[in-house]
């Protein structure tokens, strides 16, 4: 440590939020180049290498075969494919001294794609499994939480190519079973979640969440082991049900622009028959957005939903996509002046009716059920609209709010929500970027046909962010031992030469052993400095060698436990080189 590039820190960087975040900064893991961009130093290099490599061991097991795509690539493929433009701000582009436009990858499946392309022709070369650990550039809007989401980060991405429906199954089964045992071995708690393949397309798509109450992404689970991400959560149709509503009438409701305030008047002025009292669940409200496309266009958009439940953004963006999601603001409504701000209802909704604004409902609106809704009137509500005899829409979105409590898709369970981290996302392309760039082969039968694909990411870089924030205490970190820095931190806890001498002869039988050290020989750092660094460095054996050397002892301790044994100094060696082995 007296010639490591390193620099501790006691207090918390002022841009540093979670936990985890802090103490690799603190540390001297990784350093704050610009908002979404960090500098990686050489323990943190130690802990991604380990990273990396148990990604590399694993995708080598199923066969799976590594290459290097560049990070600076040409506008052309991912034109073809639709993402030059799909991808929106959250693409880095650029151009070169010839004037061609340019782009730091956010992803690789075109070039995948066109590698296979060019070098494959034949059923005969598939399966085909290849993957690459490479830097990808993402402009965020909003970077946080240091390396969980930043602008430039590392991530093992895979492609699966294969002649048909029944291969790309295997590779998706085989992907998923290795990234089972990579999670498993990276020592942090998660999920494997139903998942949307949003602008990706393809059919079946999961995602493995590390469990973290910080996460940005929300899932759902239930007791009969279902769980699924919260934009792929599938709020069944509502099955219809028979009209006992009177005709529907328009009501005086001044002042009451708001759900809250729309249920206090009716139980106020308009009392239900029945004896109950009214409440948000028996409103429609009527929510309206722009949806900005990537050429963009802007295009109004209303989704009615239950007035005691919100529109969820996630939800929404993903079923919108590629199109971004806009507040709808003073100058759209300037813009339909049919519409009464506070007091919309179907009646001007949808696109048949006078404001032609396509209009989508929540599923769980069912035909033949009644409504208390704006009137399309400042100050006034009606009653009992019932769907599908008063009013209609253009088709149903899955946008609403998913809450605990909430029936699971499949009717058996109560949902319960959590926070969560995305790790990993495995998806079945299909044939969607095949289509786009021309990737066919010839058959058995001599047919050129078009091969499927499947895709295949890891957060590599997210994934120490993710370590550390599962695994630090007040002190500092804890890392796991396959992916610490070092097994055994060995700290002098003394000025004295002779000991400095016998801690060298203990680094090199341990270094001997195959035992990786962290060697604290700093000869005018204190020892309650030292000690605070071992702490914070999160090594999983601190070997402390100070004033019990005297007596012929060390003392051993464990950084997860808190554990300190003494044990003879010539025994010192022997018993931790078994530690090690055994953990």
């Amino acid at each position: 440590m007296s010639t490591l590039f390193l620099r501790t820190l006691r207090e918390n960087p002022a841009d540093a939020e979670l936990p985890g975040h802090q103490l690799l900064v603190r540390a001297g893991y990784v350093r704050r180049v610009a908002p979404g961009i960090y500098t990686w130093l050489p323990l943190g290099m130690k802990v991604l290498g380990k990273v990396e490599g148990i990604i590399r061991e694993e995708m080598d097991r199923i066969g799976s075969q590594e290459v290097r795509f560049p990070a600076l690539l040409p506008r052309e493929p991912y034109e073809a494919t639709g993402r030059w433009t799909e991808y929106g701000d959250s693409l880095f582009r650029l151009k070169d001294r010839k004037d061609a436009d340019m782009m730091l990858g956010p992803t690789h499946e075109e070039m995948f794609c066109l590698a296979v392309k060019d070098m494959y022709s034949s059923y005969k070369d598939l399966p085909l499994s290849l993957y690459q650990v490479q830097n990808k550039y993402r402009d965020e809007a909003r970077p946080r939480a240091g390396i969980l989401r930043g602008r430039e980060f590392i991530m093992k991405d895979s492609y699966s190519f294969d002649i048909d429906q029944a291969g790309l199954q295997k590779a998706y089964d085989a992907h998923r079973e290795a990234y089972i045992r990579i999670f498993n071995r990276l020592g942090f708690e998660y999920v494997i979640v139903h998942a949307d393949s949003g602008a990706m397309g393809g059919s079946a798509s999961e995602e493995f969440l590390a469990v973290n109450e910080n996460g940005e992404d929300t899932f759902v689970r239930d007791e009969h082991g279902y769980a699924a991400n919260v934009e792929a959560v599938v709020v069944p149709q509502a099955a219809p049900v028979e009209v006992t509503a009177g005709a529907a009438h328009v009501e005086d409701t001044p002042d009451t622009p708001t759900i809250e305030t729309l249920v206090a008047a009716l139980n106020r002025d308009h009392a239900r028959t029945d004896g109950r009292e009214w409440t948000g669940a028996d409103t429609l409200k009527n929510v309206l957005v722009m949806l900005v496309h990537p050429d963009g266009t802007r295009e109004p958009l209303a989704i009615g939903l239950p007035g005691d439940r919100e529109v969820d953004a996630k939800r929404l963006e993903v079923k919108v996509a590629p199109a971004e999601v806009e507040p709808f603001e003073e100058k759209d409504f300037a813009a339909y002046p049919m519409l009464a701000k506070g007091y919309i209802g179907p009646g001007v909704l949808g696109s048949e009716q006078s404001s032609t604004i396509r209009y989508l409902l929540d599923p769980s609106i069912a035909q033949g059920s009644a409504w208390v809704t704006g009137a399309d009137e400042h100050g006034k509500h009606v009653i009992d609209l019932v769907h599908g005899r008063d009013f209609t829409a253009d088709g149903t979105i899955q946008a609403g709010e998913i809450r605990a409590g909430d029936v699971s898709p499949d009717g058996t369970g109560t949902l319960k929500l959590a926070r969560g981290i995305e790790m990993g996302h495995i998806f079945q392309l299909g044939t969607k970027y095949a289509e786009a760039l021309g990737l066919k082969v010839l058959d058995e039968n001599g047919k050129l046909v078009t091969v499927t694909m499947g895709s295949y990411g890891v957060g590599v870089t997210r994934a120490v962010g993710v370590i550390a924030e599962d695994n630090n205490d007040q002190y500092g970190l804890i890392w796991p031992r396959e992916i610490a820095p070092a097994d055994v931190h060995v700290v002098v806890a003394s000025k004295d030469e002779s000991v400095f001498v016998r801690a060298e002869e203990i680094v090199r039988g341990l270094e001997a052993q195959d035992v990786e050290v962290l060697y604290d020989d700093r000869p005018k750092v204190s020892p309650g400095v030292k000690f605070k660094d071992a702490e914070l460095m999160g090594v999983p054996t601190i070997l402390v060698i100070g004033k019990g050397l005297a007596d012929g002892k060390v003392e051993i301790k464990d950084r997860r436990s808190g554990e300190r044994r003494e044990v003879p100094v010539d025994e010192a060696v022997a018993q931790l080189v078994a530690e090690v082995a055994a953990s």
